[in-house]
C-alpha cells in the first residue's frame, strides 16, 4: 500500500474514532516534539560520534560495504 493510501486509511478510521483515550494519544504523539538524538544513551551518542570521526579519517566502513559483506556471507 503507498503512503497517500495509507493516509486516506488512517483519516477513514481516525474520523470513526470514538475512544477518548486514543484520541488523546493521538493528540499527544501529534504535540510530540522530540528528536531521537536526545533518546539515545550517552553511550549511544558516543558511539556514533566515534563512528563519524572515523568516517571523517577515512578509517570507517561505509554501509554498502556492511551490506555487501552480509550478502556475500549469507548467500
Amino acid at each position: 500500500m503507498d503512503l497517500k493510501a495509507e493516509k486516506l486509511e488512517l483519516i477513514q478510521w481516525l474520523a470513526q474514532l470514538t475512544d477518548e483515550s486514543i484520541i488523546a494519544k493521538i493528540r499527544n504523539l501529534r504535540n510530540e516534539k522530540t528528536d531521537w538524538w536526545d533518546e539515545i544513551s550517552e553511550e549511544e551518542r558516543s558511539s556514533i560520534q566515534v563512528g563519524l570521526e572515523e568516517m571523517e579519517r577515512g578509517e570507517g566502513v561505509t554501509h554498502e560495504a556492511i551490506v555487501k559483506k552480509m550478502r556475500d556471507r549469507y548467500k
